[in-house]
């Protein structure tokens, strides 16, 4: 049900049809709205509409179940994964009892990961060095690799020489949705507690500013932001060390960045390729970042599973080190495993990320990505990447767009069904779905930025980035100009507007548990 607006304290969200705008006129009517029109209301969110400052949450209990635990893991990923059947395997060994528990945003283990992966097995055989007779699903080896440079019309073949990072030899091509839901699998039967469909919507501190758990969303919110009569309260869920993997981009990733000042030393979304100017703090008191959370994807060679699953398998073992010490001393309520960052920059993990540091901001010079090629051959092939330098990176994502006036509009041809296809096709393949009276878990920080300025000045780019149609610019009902609808229900957790949007104005939050894609073994 919908409110009008003058009985709200939160703005109303309304959905539209979807209406196509010519771009010849776009910028002449984002001037005349910004001019003549009262913004529209666009975020209705909790976090941007506190509920203590609603009057219709007056006398609901928002009282929520706590729960406690000895580790408890965001994200069931193969970051997360691995560290919570790590941790499992050390406390069968040694006979201790260590509660893990793990929450997942997804309806079902792997229904989120989305990677038809070539998968490194380094640090799936340190988990599981009798994979094979446990019947995990790696089934297809690499036999062959090509490299190539295509042109519109032809193929040029680049020679992949021994020891460039492209060399498959020894990997498999696995889907990583089943590989990932065999490793739940494998998490439940050593006794890890996994909650598929429990969204981890904030993090929780003790008063001495460590980190004490998470909280998972609520469920039963109408659009409007008034209770259902199914309103439930999410679940608290306590513990002596949290284990965050989920994305580097996710909603509370980014309150631990803030929190702790992660980011100090960083260089801003460069994706784990400068080590010292790109990789965060992994460590703060209570909880630690493993995984796709601090970025340990090695670019050249197009893979960081098995990075990911080491870090988790390093960070287990310096938990387990510390919940078992008989003189474990701790300076705050949290614990603040240290130990963690040490032990991965002993690794083989950082040693091989520290080798390919510069091939990717190799091509930001004039040369672009011949330069990165040329570069690659010459340090990387020959100097396996000992030269005492590092390049830099440009700067993030966000800041690489520019003004539409000083582009050439590229007019692509029309989805022909065989090799290219339409979002909204392509967004039902997915499986796609989440609960239509919630509040869109896409917020705007100011609901007037999508207009008066992507909109003016770049023509609305969240129209174009998105890959599954969720943002689109459609005419007022009343007056001239546009407005943004945001169709939150086709969003696929991709995260690109929250990292693309030049004006750094679109929040991605987590929607209602269980919501969302539903890969089948992608």
């Amino acid at each position: 049900m919908l409110l009008p607006l003058a009985k709200l304290s939160c703005p109303a969200y309304q959905c539209f049809h979807a209406l196509k705008i010519k771009k010849d006129y776009l910028p002449l009517c984002a001037t005349r709205w910004s001019s003549t029109s009262v913004v529209p209301r666009i975020t209705t969110h909790y976090t941007v509409c506190p509920r203590d400052k609603d009057k219709r949450w007056e006398g609901v209990n928002m009282e929520r179940f706590a729960e406690e635990a000895d580790v408890v893991i965001v994200g069931a990923g193969p970051a997360g994964l691995s560290a919570a059947i790590r941790l499992k395997q050390l406390a069968t060994k040694q006979e201790k009892d260590i509660r893990v528990c793990l929450v997942e945003k997804a309806a079902q283990i792997g229904a989120h990961t989305l990677s038809g992966a070539c998968l490194d097995p380094c640090g799936f055989e340190e988990l599981f060095p009798d994979w094979k007779e446990k019947g995990a699903p790696l089934n297809t080896p690499v036999t062959e690799d090509r490299f190539g440079i295509l042109t519109e019309k032809y193929r040029i073949p680049v020679p992949i020489l021994p020891g460039l990072p492209m060399n498959n030899h020894g990997n498999y091509i696995v889907r990583l949705g089943h590989l990932v839901s065999w490793m739940g699998e494998q998490a439940e039967s050593l006794g890890v507690e996994v909650y598929p469909g429990y969204a981890a919507a904030e993090v929780l501190f003790h008063e001495d500013g460590s980190v004490k758990g998470v909280a998972t969303n609520d469920v039963g919110i109408q659009k409007d932001g008034a209770p259902k009569t199914t309103f439930e309260r999410g679940l608290e869920l306590h513990a002596k060390v949290t284990i965050f993997a989920e994305g580097c981009h996710g909603h509370l990733a980014k309150q631990l960045y803030k929190k702790f000042d992660l980011r100090a030393n960083c260089e801003p979304q460069t994706y784990g390729i400068g080590l010292k100017e790109s990789i965060p703090k992994l460590t703060f008191p209570g909880g630690l970042l493993i995984g796709c959370s601090p970025g340990f994807m090695n670019v050249p060679k197009i893979k960081g599973t098995h990075t990911a699953m080491k870090s988790g398998i390093l960070a287990a073992e310096s938990i387990f080190n510390q919940l078992t010490s008989e003189n474990l001393q701790s300076k705050t309520t949290g614990l603040h495993v240290t130990e963690y960052e040490d032990n991965l920059k002993k690794s083989w993990v950082w040693k091989e990320l520290y080798t390919v540091r510069n091939i990717r901001p190799s091509c930001h010079g004039i040369l672009g990505v011949y330069g990165g090629m040329i570069y690659t051959g010459i340090f990387y092939w020959i100097f396996r990447g000992m030269e005492p330098w590092t390049l830099k990176h440009k700067g993030s994502d966000s800041d690489q767009l520019k003004p539409a006036k000083d582009c050439t509009p590229i007019e692509y041809p029309k989805p022909d069904g065989q090799i290219s296809f339409d979002l909204l096709s392509s967004v039902a393949l997915s499986g796609t779905n989440h609960e239509h009276d919630q509040p869109a878990h896409l917020t705007l920080k100011d609901d007037s930025i999508p207009v008066n300025r992507n909109l003016s000045i770049y023509d609305g780019p969240e129209q174009r980035f998105c890959p599954a149609g969720v943002y689109e610019f459609v005419p007022l009902e009343q007056g001239d100009g546009f407005r943004l609808q945001i169709n939150a229900q086709n969003c696929v957790h991709c995260k690109t507007c929250d990292i693309k949007d030049p004006s750094q104005n679109i929040n991605w939050v987590v929607p209602e548990g269980g919501g969302g894609p539903a890969y089948n073994g992608m």
